[in-house]
């Protein structure tokens, strides 16, 4: 089972940007394209630059895929996946999210 966590308001989404929400024990970062109005949410943390990072890359698309690039190496991760396009065996953990009301939301597993 699973549950849907308010993590922050759409007042706070930046277009075409990241910001970082602290979930639990996790950095979240969640990215809105302003353009297809969709909301993106991968882990926050770089593992080519071991840092949390990914909320400052640089959004845009690689072959009509949404992507992020890394602000420290620029590799870049495929938003709906979370897939590094350079490096196929790496990838950033994927969590689903959405907008109720104003709230911004993603969704937890259930802790046992």
């Amino acid at each position: 089972m699973s549950q849907w966590l308010t993590v922050c308001s759409t007042d706070d989404l930046v277009p075409h940007t990241g910001v970082c929400a602290k979930v639990e024990d996790k950095q979240v970062a969640i990215f809105y394209c302003q353009r297809s109005d969709q909301l993106y949410a991968l882990c926050n943390y770089d593992p080519f630059g071991h840092a949390y990072v990914m909320s400052r890359g640089i959004m845009g698309s690689l072959d009509g895929q949404p992507c992020v690039a890394s602000p420290l190496y620029k590799q870049h991760f495929n938003l709906q996946t979370g897939v590094c396009i350079e490096e196929p065996e790496v990838q950033l953990t994927r969590f689903d999210v959405r907008v109720s009301g104003n709230d911004v939301q993603l969704k937890l597993p259930l802790a046992a």
